[in-house]
């Protein structure tokens, strides 16, 4: 088989050994035996491992077009309405392992790899190699089953509309040089989830690049490329005590600043440069952003159904189910569920083949996804801290239980239908759900997935096309004077 086990994403992270600082400190040795990155990587793992089990395959795995061994479906090229709901179902086998709270799970990424190498004709307007390039980079992905993170976004030094960057200061990641054997860049990006714990980094344009052309590239290299430097946010899981940060000690995904210090890029791994044209036809002319929606709509659903079961774990256990406002906050978030899963049934429903031949979900439904879920995920979040109130702010420790005070707590910590051990144990993972360091990142994350709320809306404003007056203006003619 293709497709790879945990043990051989550890392995090939363990060896690539990333230049990646936490808290002041280079880390060395093993990167999956950091306190910081422990949890997560062993999270991962059991995504592969999950993708190996024999009741799994028929939805997680296809046999490859090249060497007819067993490969990720993260990786299958939609061509029908099946192979969409393909995708959808697998990702969710991914997804339900870990609540949906792994936002970068493999498939995101490699759902963007085969987008962009199903339109890979794009790049041979600059030069029939870089086609070449993304066709030979997505088949060893696929092959070989890596994970990738990406980049986008540059340093937020100054957000005004008219802000150009001082040339003789390179602060966002652009080119420097162009050598004989490739592309040198030099700067930081921000945001890279999960940097320096998979195979590869993928960088694409971000803002700046239609009015700088230095700004306009893509690539993809090795997370351990010389002069690529990962620098992490304050971590997350505090402690490894599952009871204590249930979900922080598995989940926390590190978002790392990503500098490029003078890094060679080599013209065997490069896709498009100094091409602001090419960088905005990726973007408009690939269904990379369809395609992406479906997946990640496919994992939120799976997100906010597992809130809607903390939500009701919390209910069970005080009693507060006999209460009408409990009934209507429940209701709501069914109902945001139920609206997502119609929207992407009607996105498989009615999609259709683009230029390249990809099945691609419909964009209005797929728009409307987009729309909604930074509506609805906070609102859950409050759901979830409302029914809870008091009882999320006192919380004791694993250690507590094991200490001399135990008997206090068993006593005044119990809830109606549990222990009292019991009781925290759920209200911790709610708390950890909604008003942890590691809670609260999540909304910020769900947020802003897919960018600023207002721009997404003008974008979906400018997208509505004229029948939604045609049929006005045919009831207006229908009159008679």
């Amino acid at each position: 088989m293709a497709a790879r086990s945990g043990k051989q994403y550890v392995q090939a992270i363990n060896r690539l050994k990333a230049n990646v600082w936490i808290d002041g400190n280079k880390i060395s040795g093993n990167i999956s035996d950091h306190p910081a990155l422990k949890g997560v990587i062993k999270s991962t793992a059991k995504l592969y491992d999950v993708q190996l089990r024999k009741e799994n395959q028929d939805i997680m795995t296809f046999r490859s077009p090249s060497s007819g061994k067993l490969v990720g479906t993260s990786f299958l090229k939609p061509e029908s309405k099946e192979d969409l709901e393909k995708r959808r179902l697998s990702t969710q086998l991914w997804a339900k392992e870990s609540g949906g709270l792994l936002g970068r799970s493999p498939d995101y990424m490699n759902t963007v790899m085969m987008a962009f190498a199903s339109s890979s004709e794009i790049f041979s307007l600059q030069d029939s190699r870089f086609t070449q390039n993304m066709n030979t980079l997505f088949e060893q992905a696929r092959e070989k089953d890596l994970c990738f993170t990406h980049t986008f976004i540059n340093p937020q030094v100054n957000r005004s509309s008219y802000y150009i960057e001082n040339v003789t200061e390179t602060i966002a990641a652009q080119t420097v040089d162009i050598k004989k054997d490739g592309i040198v860049i030099h700067g930081a990006r921000l945001l890279a989830t999960q940097g320096g714990i998979t195979d590869e980094i993928l960088v694409y344009p971000s803002g700046g690049a239609a009015g700088n052309s230095d700004m306009a590239y893509g690539f993809s290299i090795p997370s351990n490329t010389p002069g690529l430097k990962f620098i992490s946010r304050e971590p997350y899981s505090y402690r490894e005590s599952v009871f204590d940060h249930p979900l922080s000690s598995r989940f926390d995904e590190l978002d790392m600043i990503v500098v490029f210090d003078h890094v060679l890029v080599p013209w065997e791994r490069v896709f498009f440069y100094q091409n602001p044209e090419i960088a905005l036809k990726a973007y408009r002319e690939s269904s990379f952003h369809l395609l992406a929606v479906h997946q990640v709509t496919s994992r939120r659903i799976v997100k906010l159904s597992f809130m809607l079961g903390v939500a009701k774990k919390l209910i069970n256990t005080i009693q507060v189910g006999e209460y009408p406002h409990i009934h209507e906050k429940i209701s709501e978030m069914k109902v945001g569920i139920e609206s997502l899963k119609a929207l992407v049934i009607a996105g498989e429903r009615n999609a259709s083949l683009d230029q390249w031949g990809v099945m691609v979900p419909e964009q209005n439904a797929m728009d409307a996804a987009v729309m909604l879920f930074p509506k609805l995920y906070p609102r859950c979040v409050e759901i979830i801290q409302l029914i809870g109130a008091s009882g999320l702010a006192s919380l004791p420790t694993a250690a507590d239980f094991s200490s001399e005070i135990k008997d206090d707590l068993e006593l005044y910590m119990q809830a109606a239908t549990v222990g009292a051990k019991e009781r925290v144990k759920i209200f911790r993972l709610a708390w950890d759900l909604t008003m942890s360091a590691f809670g609260s990142r999540q909304t910020l994350y769900e947020r802003f997935f897919f960018g600023d709320a207002i721009r997404l809306a003008s974008g979906h404003y400018y997208n509505i096309d004229n029948s939604a007056t045609e049929i006005v203006d045919q009831f207006l003619d229908g009159y008679e004077e």
